[in-house]
């Protein structure tokens, strides 16, 4: 009988494309989403990729709540936890983004390891891997941890970065069969399954519109969803990965060059991309006075660091697509989708 892999926030981008992947490959899914009212969504969703007969089963479970999580890790032998808080701003109380985070991740492994569970596979990010100021020169990989006390931390990075701490603390206390992988992915875009979930492609989504009027100098090391999920599906079976963190960033790209791609192959498809600078300091002035939404971006203006993922090539034989194609390939779903 094929193995069951439960993949948590089956509703989310990458949780859906680990799903698509999982199944194609020959494995027994389960999901868990907030409510039954999801359940059809996520069913459609992957089944424009995947076939689901027979395979892909539900169960309900909120990472804010205890009820559920044994139910759905039952006869599970992996776990891919995928869910996590979304990033954006939070109130200056960052409790609100950190508790479900840490919590959530807390509660997984606990349902986990009380069942047995061979491996859970979870999501973290790359800037928990980070110095707190994108600014530094250098290349980083998994031994460094962000300084989760440092104030000038944006809610997300503290809270990816506690969420997995939390998770490797409870492993070093824990005494059992069941180990964990922490996959630490860039910015994630790529093909989308549906138009209602749609994570960091929103980037994107606005360029596409219209809606980013200029581009600010940021570069990001976009990782195509589709290898993400490759990513962690090679963590979940590879003996060597056990107890291991993984960068899983891509190709380092500045966001003007993505807004040239897509106008050089878009076509009129394309036409609304806007390709005007804005300088950093109107991007700072604009985040202090009149739009707080982009003080979360402000620390990574003319960024500097970037990662290494020598380690997933070294022991996962993982190879990323070009970013080039990830971009094209994320655009042309999403008109194909009618999300511009």
């Amino acid at each position: 009988m094929p193995e069951t892999v439960l993949v948590t926030g089956g509703s989310g981008y990458v949780a859906g494309w680990c799903i698509v992947e999982l199944l194609r490959r020959g494995y027994r899914v389960r999901t868990t989403v907030r409510s039954p009212g999801k359940v059809q969504a996520v069913r459609e969703a992957v089944a424009t990729q995947a076939d689901t007969a027979g395979r892909l089963q539900f169960a309900i479970a909120d990472l804010t709540a205890d009820e559920g999580w044994d139910a759905a890790v039952k006869d599970v032998d992996h776990v891919l936890h995928v869910a996590s808080p979304l990033g954006g701003v939070v109130a200056d109380n960052s409790d609100a983004m950190i508790a479900p985070a840490r919590d959530g991740a807390l509660r997984v492994l606990r349902a986990a390891t009380g069942a047995g569970v061979r491996r859970v596979v979870m999501t973290s990010a790359a800037n928990t891997a980070s110095p707190s100021s994108y600014s530094e020169e250098g290349v980083t990989d998994e031994t460094l941890w962000t300084d989760p006390d440092d104030p000038t931390l944006i809610p997300y990075r503290r809270s990816k970065t506690l969420a997995e701490r939390a998770a490797w603390d409870f492993m070093a206390t824990y005494d059992g069969p069941t180990e964990l992988t922490t996959i630490l992915p860039g910015a994630v875009f790529g093909p989308v399954l549906a138009t209602s979930t749609i994570g960091s492609v929103g980037i994107v989504q606005r360029m596409l519109s219209g809606a980013m009027r200029g581009v600010p100098r940021i570069g990001l090391e976009i990782v195509d969803v589709r290898d993400l999920a490759d990513i962690h599906i090679r963590a979940m079976t590879s003996p060597r990965a056990a107890g291991e963190r993984f960068l899983a960033t891509g190709e380092f790209t500045w966001m003007l060059d993505m807004v040239h791609v897509l106008r050089e192959e878009l076509g009129e498809d394309g036409h609304r991309v806007s390709t005007r600078r804005i300088p950093d300091l109107a991007v700072r002035l604009a985040a202090r006075f009149r739009d707080p939404s982009l003080r979360d971006i402000t620390p990574a203006l003319g960024r500097r660091n970037r990662h290494s993922t020598a380690k997933a090539h070294r022991l996962l034989e993982w190879q990323p697509r070009p970013a080039r194609e990830t971009v094209i390939d994320c655009a042309r779903s999403l008109l194909a989708h009618g999300a511009v």
